[in-house]
């Protein structure tokens, strides 16, 4: 699989996290890459860092959010900046890069939850 830097997504990112108040999202430690030959169902997806990295080795917590080129570039854009929303979601308020699942005790992330955020925006 091949990986490129994505600069227009981290963008789009860079966009959204400050139009929603994401507060706890640290922008400069997201990453962004398009993904080539991706054998993922996926349209994008969103990589945490171990808390190992930094209690043994002091790192600051990082996030990567990767998208799929052959499924996300062919999305109206509507359904891009969902699909980036839904990721971003993925980030615990503590920044730990961990990495928050779909359903959790204070929590939802799906479709309704997402409409609702973007609602925000447009």
């Amino acid at each position: 699989m091949k990986y490129k830097l994505a600069p227009e997504i981290k963008r789009q990112i860079k966009f959204l996290v400050k139009k929603l108040r994401f507060n706890h999202i640290k922008i400069n430690n997201i990453h962004c890459i398009r993904s080539f030959d991706a054998k993922t169902r996926a349209i994008a997806r969103i990589w945490g860092m171990s808390r190992l990295f930094k209690e043994v080795a002091g790192l600051e917590a990082h996030y990567i959010i990767e998208v799929n080129a052959k499924r996300f570039d062919k999305l109206p854009e509507r359904e891009k900046i969902k699909t980036l929303i839904h990721e971003l979601l993925h980030i615990p308020k503590t920044f730990s890069g961990a990495l928050l699942s779909h359903k959790g005790r204070h929590h939802r992330i799906n479709d309704k939850e997402v409409e609702k955020i973007i609602k925000q925006i447009e």
